[in-house]
Parts: structure tokens; sequence; C-alpha cells
């Protein structure tokens, strides 16, 4: 039998392990899971994959491109034009529209890319990744304000993420928009 030309594999791939795990979670992931998701061999999942880790890796690589790209796609990396409100307000204000329409998504998506972002703490061969994450928005921030205030933006939206994950709470866009605000000004 003729091998099948399929240059898409990889990324059905790692759709497929994103799949797994908003529906059973890192726990639920195995190649053979993957495997059946994609409708691929098993063969394929460790031939892409060698390991869960690597998969995980994947995964989370493309977790983070998605949340960088809604920043890059945002007024957040335009500069500072507009009248009126500070631009620290302006800054303030996209960044919370940015997380609000983040989380008027699905919430299953979100859900993920914490547990991949968290699972870091456990596996080590993460560790890279999740920092990839913080160093990418620290650098799309930094186009707006100072790069230790950006860390700190970084910070404060990953603190208000968790914290609506964590307790089911709505995101509250006025509190989110207040702290932001402090921050960038360097109010307390």
């Amino acid at each position: 039998m003729a091998r099948r030309y399929d240059p898409d594999r990889r990324t059905r791939i790692i759709d497929a392990a994103l799949r797994v795990i908003v529906a059973d979670g890192i726990a639920g992931l195995s190649h053979r899971s993957v495997a059946a998701e994609a409708d691929v061999p098993l063969g394929s999942t460790t031939y892409h994959f060698g390991s869960l880790d690597e998969l995980l890796t994947a995964a989370l690589r493309r977790s983070n491109e998605n949340f960088a790209q809604a920043l890059r796609d945002s007024e957040v990396c335009a500069g500072d034009g507009g009248e009126g409100a500070s631009s620290g307000a302006r800054l303030a204000d996209e960044l919370t529209r940015v997380l609000g329409e983040w989380f008027a998504g699905e919430r299953g998506a979100i859900e993920l890319e914490y547990e991949l972002y968290l699972a870091a703490l456990r596996r080590p061969a993460l560790r890279p990744v999740a920092a990839e994450w913080t160093t990418s928005a620290v650098e799309l921030l930094s186009t707006r304000t100072d790069p230790a205030t950006a860390r700190a933006l970084v910070a404060l939206m990953d603190g208000v993420c968790l914290q609506v994950l964590l307790t089911g709470s709505a995101f509250d866009a006025e509190y989110t928009r207040e702290m932001l605000t402090r921050v960038v000004d360097g109010c307390a």
C-alpha cells in the first residue's frame, strides 16, 4: 500500500490533543486518545510526538499563539493615538476589552489554555513554553509602556483570569480596567 502524503497531519494531531484536553483534561491525554480523535494511526502520533510532553508542548505553544494573536489584533499594540483619556486609561481599556472578549467566548477554551499553562508546574518540559507566553505578552505590551510595567500588567491579567476561572465568577470589567489603569499610571 502506498503512503499517503498528509502535510497537515501534525497540525491535526495538535488540534485533536487540544480537543481531548478540553473533554477529558490532561489526565485523559494519551497517544491513543489523540490518534482516535484525529482519525490517524497510533503510529502517526508517536512519529510526530515521541512523548506526551512533546505533544503537550506543541498544544501549549498553540494556545500561547492564540492569545498573543488576540493582543496583536487588538489596539493594544497600535500605539497611543486618541484624545481625551490618559494613555494609561486607553491601554487599560483595550486590555480590558481583550479580556472581556476572551471571557465572552467559550469557557472551555480559556480553561484549556490555563490547564496547559499550569501543567508546567509539574512538567518541567512545559516551563520554557509557559515562559514564552509571558515573554511574548511583555514584548507586545512594551510597545505601549516600559518592560517592568508590561510584566506587572501580564501578572495582573493572569491573576484576574485565574480568579475568574477558579471561583466561577463573572469577569468584572470595571474592576479590571481600574486595576490595569493603576498599574500603568503607577498609582497605588
